[in-house]
């Protein structure tokens, strides 16, 4: 290869538009209308051409059209607006410096695999990411402390299209950094900072910074000369390459991307490991203590855990990260010595327990013991991932498991059409925008003329239309149509009908063929000549999942069909773009999962912030959304082990919905013509969903929550001289040893067949402490109501109190039952591990029962 001397070329702006380039590389734009509509102006051909990428955007544009501008008062009265808006925000007092005192001491430190943000920025593949970028942006409105980390992907995740025959290809074009807004971070030496990690010889990775309101996100990038032609692949391509790929890239995000922060001078209290691909961030953070603090391994591994959160958005035991013994010692094996801890006891960090020694290395349990607070992502997640993790815990009822719930919500601003938002600011007030989550703001839907805000809709659905018949045309022509077969995109779809819209990630168990269960029914529903339906889906399948390709392929060979052909489309290459003119355009959201296979969701918050009603499963978050008023369930919440009669009677079930409600409602027109009742329907929903399910909640949650309990508890760790962490850890270690004398010897109740509601029965158990004091633990009484086994499902602990040393490390202890409710009720005597500084009494995962 012949020597490539490198250098950049930035856009040539004339004097009065340079700061047209401090609002490119302030990723804020992307949920500022007025910014994008400046953009606008540059050129929305090519503003669309270049993915909105605002730095592309100043590149291509002619420097003829950019001597113009500068002369234009218009455009310049309009940029200055955007200016002083976007001085205002980064200057203005924000949420955690009023209500949380503005804690300087704090830092978070957010690592995610992916973070949608904006199209310009292609580094995500779906609901994780978006979440992530979601998470950042509201951060930044609240003024968290925060800074982000991931990895800076070369060619993304990937571009799709359909072959002639309908079936899902892949493209994956290289994206220009230097043409993105995003900038090389440079060392001391005023040249590109760089990190290395072993992986399992040294690999550099440089490091750029992504912009995002307040808030900076800090990228790795591989793609270096100085590495091997396979180590700059680690960073090419997101979700891709095999097992040995995935563990080098969650290498370079977790271990990598914490030492990028410590390049940085950056030392974070709080690591919220996004999903359990960064986990292994976890052992660097301990390595790092040893080395600073003069630790032992237990006690920097208690140091580590006390200031970790980890949210888990996976609700099958198939969607973790999980590594062969082999793997883990080829690419960690390296760092054993340097943590100062045997083989065995890092592989025991990622196993399961009920599997033994012979286990593979699973990162989601890496990260759970690892952290001191657990999540999913909503109250039912939170249910399924108890349920999934009990393995951890396997003498604790599943309801004991320590596992959260933060239900997920999405930046509204980010995701609202600038139609409804100028609608807002006319009726709901300013303040929808810097407090979404005030359920007093958004009673003022109620305040939108109903004509007002069914036009508004309308113009979205007619956007839409237009939208989908362009993209529709493009990709017929591109799978080599002939020119009358293209034509028939301007026949397509009907801007006046009810739309329905399907668009996420084509994984089986989304069920994205449910609709076409019974075809002709459907073929009924759809071409009713006065009451017409039509449907317009969108998604992608992981590029190794055959059977959700397959599925992308059955519906497009039914769009083609005559009896179709008008009332679906499938739109390729779903992204953040297509999202939205989907979502704001629709009227109806349709989600219809294998129930619990959905962690959260989060599309129908977006499309219900813009007007439209979800029919949707009772899964994820749509469990605690739904009302009965604010949209339409799919079933009652059953729970089916036969997957083909599921499918009949929910794909039923949407037929009746569709026959007998949803499309009498929309079509109910009054002597306006407008659809009064759908109306209503609309401003409940928007009313009573947008408030909650919202990132702004969803982060302040976080904050009270999670980052700043963890905080003021990791602070007192730290005094001392971390007296308080190495005496925990001494106390744990003692416990441990101490543990397999501790029994309970005997349990005494008075013997009555039956107590009042309320009434108490008392009970005195003596138990052996071995070495232990009664200090060391919490003695309970575990009770409730029995099921057919005869067992307590369901119970609560009351804490008895120590009465009596008997001697020889036997003490009595007594305490009282007072049931609430009648029935069959049962008891049970159990020991716990207790001391102050432990997050709760199940933290060890151990406990004695009588």
């Amino acid at each position: 290869m012949k020597t490539i001397h490198k250098f950049t070329v930035v856009p040539s702006l004339p004097e009065r538009l340079n700061r047209l380039r401090d609002i490119a590389m302030n990723l804020w734009w992307s949920w500022e209308p007025q910014a994008i509509q400046l953009f606008f102006r540059l050129g929305r051909e090519v503003w669309e051409e270049t993915h909105q990428n605002p730095i592309r955007l100043l590149g291509e544009v002619s420097q003829s059209r950019l001597a113009h501008l500068a002369e234009d008062e218009t455009f310049l009265a309009h940029m200055d607006r955007v200016l002083d808006r976007l001085d205002s925000y980064m200057g203005a007092t924000t949420w955690f410096q009023s209500a949380c005192g503005g804690d300087e001491t704090i830092r978070i430190a957010y690592f995610s695999a992916e973070y949608g943000i904006t199209d310009g920025l292609p580094i995500y593949s779906g609901g994780l990411g978006i979440l992530a970028g979601d998470h950042l942006k509201s951060a930044s409105d609240l003024g968290l402390p925060l800074v982000a980390v991931g990895l800076l992907y070369r060619q993304g995740y990937f571009r799709q299209y359909l072959n002639a025959d309908g079936w899902q290809q892949q493209m994956y074009p290289e994206n220009d950094f230097y043409n993105m807004p995003i900038e090389q971070i440079m060392g001391e030496d005023g040249q590109p900072l760089t990190i290395t990690v072993d992986c399992p010889h040294p690999v550099l990775a440089r490091v750029w910074r992504a912009q995002v309101g307040r808030i900076p996100l800090y990228l790795l990038d591989a793609n270096l000369s100085a590495n091997a032609p396979a180590d700059r692949e680690i960073t090419a391509r997101l979700y891709g390459g095999d097992k040995e790929m995935r563990i080098r890239q969650e290498i370079l995000l977790g271990i990598g991307g914490y030492r990028t922060l410590t390049a940085l001078g950056i030392e974070p209290t709080i690591c919220h490991v996004n999903e359990g691909h960064a986990a292994f961030l976890t052992i660097e953070r301990a390595r790092c203590l040893r080395e600073r603090a003069n630790m032992s391994v237990p006690e920097a591994l208690e140091m580590v855990k006390a200031g970790t959160i980890f949210t888990t958005h996976t609700p099958v035991p198939a969607g973790h990260d999980v590594f062969s013994e082999e793997l883990i010692d080829k690419y960690l094996g390296g760092h054993l010595t340097a943590l100062g801890i045997s083989r065995d006891e890092l592989l025991a960090l990622g196993r399961k327990p009920s599997d033994g020694k012979s286990s593979n290395f699973n990162m989601t349990m890496l990260a759970m013991r690892l952290a001191a607070q657990t999540n999913g992502v909503s109250v039912l997640h939170g249910e399924v991932s108890r349920q999934m993790m009990n393995d951890l815990y396997p003498d604790f009822p599943v309801d004991e498991v320590p596992i959260s719930s933060i239900t997920n919500g999405v930046h509204i601003r980010s995701w609202i059409s600038f139609d409804l938002a100028e609608l807002h600011e006319r009726y709901l007030g300013p303040r929808w925008v810097s407090q979404p989550g005030d359920l007093t703001i958004w009673e003022r839907v109620d305040n939108i003329p109903d004509t007002e805000l069914w036009r508004t809709h309308e113009r979205r659905r007619e956007r839409l239309v237009v939208f989908a018949r362009e993209r529709l045309a493009q990709q017929l022509h591109a799978r080599g149509m002939t020119a009358t077969e293209v034509a028939i995109a301007d026949e397509v779809l009907d801007p006046e009908a009810l739309t329905i819209g399907f668009a996420r990630r084509f994984a089986t168990y989304k069920r994205g063929t449910l609709l076409f269960r019974d075809p002709e029914r459907l073929a009924r529903i759809l071409r009713d000549a006065k009451r017409p339906v039509q449907i317009i889906f969108a998604g992608k399948a992981h590029p190794a999942d055959n059977a959700g390709k397959e599925f992308i392929r059955q519906i497009i060979h039914h769009c083609r069909t005559e009896t179709f052909r008008h009332h679906i489309v499938f739109l390729e290459d779903y992204d953040m773009n297509v999202a939205r003119y989907i979502l704001q355009g629709v009227d109806v959201w349709l989600n219809n999962p294998q129930r619990k296979q959905e962690a959260s969701g989060t599309s129908g918050m977006k499309a219900t912030a813009n007007g439209a009603l979800n029919m949707s499963i009772p899964d994820g978050w749509w469990c605690e959304g739904f009302d009965g008023e604010n949209g339409w369930n799919i079933g009652q919440g059953e729970d089916y082990d036969d997957h083909e009669y599921q499918d009949r009677v929910e794909s039923e079930d949407i037929y009746e919905m569709l026959e007998n409600e949803i499309i009498p409602m929309f079509y109910n027109r009054g002597p306006d013509g407008l659809p009064r009742e759908w109306i209503q329907r609309m401003k409940h929903a928007m009313r009573t969903i947008c408030p909650v399910f919202n990132t702004n909640r969803m982060v302040q949650e976080y904050t009270e929550l999670h980052y700043l309990p963890l905080a003021a508890r990791l602070r007192e760790f730290q005094t001392d001289e971390f007296a308080r962490v190495r005496g925990l850890s001494a106390w744990k270690q003692a416990v441990r040893q101490g543990w397999g004398k501790i029994r309970v010897l005997k349990v005494e109740a008075d013997t009555v067949e039956a107590i009042s509601v309320g009434g108490q029965l008392p009970i005195t158990a003596q138990v052996h402490l071995g070495e232990l004091s009664p200090e060391d633990v919490a003695v309970e009484i575990f009770f409730g109501q029995t099921d057919h086994l005869g067992q307590v499902p369901a119970g609560r602990p009351v804490r008895m109190a120590h009465v009596e040393d008997l001697g020889n490390g036997d003490h009595i202890f007594r305490g009282a039952l007072v049931p609430e409710v009648t029935g069959r009720h049962g008891f049970s005597i159990r020991i716990l591990p207790d001391h102050r500084d432990l997050v709760s009494c199940t933290e060890m995962a151990m406990v004695i029962w009588s």
